[in-house]
């Protein structure tokens, strides 16, 4: 249990102390500044602890954003301040000083014949100060029209205590568990209701981890629908589709109305969306298989190119993360239209995020079959990825900023290079300057890709074409990637390692080849995935070890093509099924073992509306 010192004399009729109890507070108050430092060290080390002005007058859910959060080892509201215990040490000193300063100054007030004052006004809020300026930032959430303050007066608490009665408080904490920026199709078609679901989960002490369980096992259903290949289990796919993406939304809703985020959380909310996704697509291609169509190259190549499109995002923000002089004119641009409504929700729509990317599945499935599902999936993902990743590029080459060493290490880790792409780069110390990088890094991928796609399968030319690809990322990565256009290098890797093996599968010619690359490419991409939430609850990457064991973008693309050379087709679908059983093993169990037991970052996923 987390515990709150009310500091101060309580106030009559103040109901500040039941407020902190039904926040799952103990409550204990002190009189004056010995007795607040004395309370402190009664507090196990272990617990949330906060310091509370008696005299705060304020909404519930203000003292709840201020003082449960748990992703902030620091947070504030006006007349609060809370410590995790993380930061426990650096609360104390401040609480030491603070109460050290008040001391003397009633010390003063006394010798002077004046009132003995308590000297614990604003106790919090100037902990909060100290804190700002010696631990770090402090979080301050932002409030709306929520109130939290500390009226100096009977005159002002009046007027507190009026604003707060003027605010309908469960109708902004419901406003505000909804995302501020989300797509079209989630905030018109879905939000207006799944707010209250969330409100009802939360209500019945469900958690998050429990819907988005409950959203992934319902996608999976939606998938077993879609793979018995009659019409009406496609139209119940498309249903149970729509049904997942209602319950992915409500999680994370449940998760902002609740403040109940959790490492596990962010671990299951990153990586089931893209679970889900991709196993319907998995069931798209069984049900057409029964019915005569195979479509399992169009399904693998959905996977590829909306992961390579992830891949964009993911490397683009992390390149940009921190950039100095972080200003472009497409960026004005962009800033301009931005102040056009309905230009908004178009360029929201056009990059087909989630929520109208599962839409259009769904309605697809219910009403075509899986071909034309995946032919419209391909198309309209194709014109996204090209509007966003030209955007991108404008805004690089525009754009005169300094990267740091942050943003480069980064990109090093979203690449995945492994061992031989590192042995080669160690003799190519000098690597390759400016927009060569991306170039070259192009360049391999699209020779291997070729090599593959354009030959018979057996021959010797993708392998020869692995052995350029191996040379070319290993010169694209011996240097600190802080180029402009550097962050285009790992999502040119993903794109060459899963086309190779797309075009290897589909070359062989046997049944079965192709959904053995689809599982390797899922097994692949996952461990992509993972280290970019890795990256982004500072983390940091995956071992080094485990790129090792699994080889590496370039390790894995060249075992491919050889396995290819050497073994006939119907050997190659056994050692493609074999590697991808080995990579699932090996990347799953290390990072359930993260998410689970290594004390990573409760960063909740805020959505990426791709």
């Amino acid at each position: 249990m987390s515990t709150a010192i009310v500091t101060g004399q309580p106030v009559p009729g103040s109901s500040l102390e039941n407020d902190l109890r039904s926040l799952g507070f103990d409550v204990r108050v002190a009189a004056d500044a010995a007795e607040t430092e004395s309370l402190l060290a009664t507090v196990p080390a272990d617990r949330r602890v906060a310091l509370v002005d008696a005299r705060f007058v304020g909404h519930l859910h203000a003292l709840r954003l201020g003082l449960t959060d748990p992703r902030f080892p620091l947070a504030a509201v006006p007349g609060a301040v809370t410590a995790q215990p993380a930061a426990r040490q650096a609360f104390v000193r401040a609480v030491a000083r603070e109460t050290s300063a008040a001391g003397g100054t009633a010390t003063a007030r006394a010798a002077e014949g004046g009132a003995p004052a308590l000297a614990l006004d604003s106790l919090a809020d100037r902990v909060a100060d100290a804190l700002d300026a010696d631990a770090g930032p402090v979080h301050r959430p932002e409030l709306g029209s929520l109130v939290a303050a500390v009226p100096a007066d009977p005159q002002a608490r009046n007027e507190a205590r009026q604003a707060v009665s003027a605010v309908d408080e469960e109708a902004v904490r419901l406003k505000s568990a909804v995302k501020s920026r989300d797509g079209f199709f989630t905030t018109f078609f879905i939000s207006p209701y799944s707010r209250y679901i969330a409100r009802w989960c939360a209500r019945r002490g469900l958690t998050p981890n429990q819907v988005t369980t409950a959203s992934l096992l319902t996608a999976l259903i939606a998938a077993g629908c879609a793979a018995t290949g009659t019409r009406g289990g496609f139209i119940a796919a498309g249903v149970l589709l729509i049904a997942s993406f209602v319950l992915d939304c409500t999680d994370g809703q449940l998760a902002r109305y609740a403040l109940k985020y959790s490492t596990l959380g962010a671990w299951l909310d990153a990586t089931f969306d893209r679970a889900k996704e991709y196993a319907y697509y998995a069931g798209l291609a069984l049900g057409a298989a029964r019915g005569g169509d195979d479509v399992w190259a169009l399904a693998l190549g959905a996977m590829i190119l909306q992961t390579c499109r992830h891949v964009v995002d993911f490397s683009f923000n992390e390149a940009n993360h921190d950039a100095t002089a972080n200003t472009s004119p497409t960026a004005a641009l962009s800033d301009k239209l931005d102040s056009v409504g309905w230009t908004v929700w178009l360029r929201r729509m056009i990059v087909l995020p989630i929520g109208e990317r599962w839409a259009m599945i769904a309605v697809l499935t219910a009403l075509t079959t899986p071909r034309i599902t995946f032919y419209v999936l391909l198309v309209g993902c194709a014109f996204a990825a090209t509007y966003t990743t030209a955007g991108r590029v404008l805004r690089s080459v525009t754009r005169k900023a300094r990267r740091t060493d942050r943003a480069a290490q980064a990109l090093a880790d979203l690449a995945d290079s492994g061992p031989l792409a590192g042995a080669v780069g160690r003799v190519a110390r000098k690597g390759l300057p400016g927009l060569a990088v991306p170039a070259v890094a192009l360049l391999g991928g699209a020779v291997v890709v070729a090599c593959s796609a354009l030959t018979d399968f057996g021959g010797p030319l993708p392998a020869a074409g692995a052995v350029l690809y191996v040379l070319t990322s290993a010169l694209a990565v011996a240097r600190p990637r802080k180029g402009a256009l550097d962050w285009l290098v790992p999502p040119f890797f993903r794109a060459a390692e899963y086309g190779t093996v797309l075009a290897l599968a589909g070359k062989a010619g046997v049944n079965g080849a192709l959904p053995a690359a689809f599982g390797l490419v899922a097994a692949v991409a996952y461990h992509h995935y993972d280290t970019v939430y890795r990256i982004r609850g500072d983390a940091g990457a995956p071992p080094a070890w485990l790129v090792r064991v699994i080889g590496g973008h370039e390790g894995r693309t060249l075992l491919v093509a050889v396995l290819a050379a050497v073994l006939t087709a119907a050997q190659f679908k056994v050692a493609l099924e074999v590697l991808a059983v080995a990579v699932a093993l090996v990347v799953l169990v290390e990072s359930i073992r993260f998410w689970v037991s290594a004390g990573a970052p409760a960063v909740h996923d805020e959505g990426e509306t791709a």
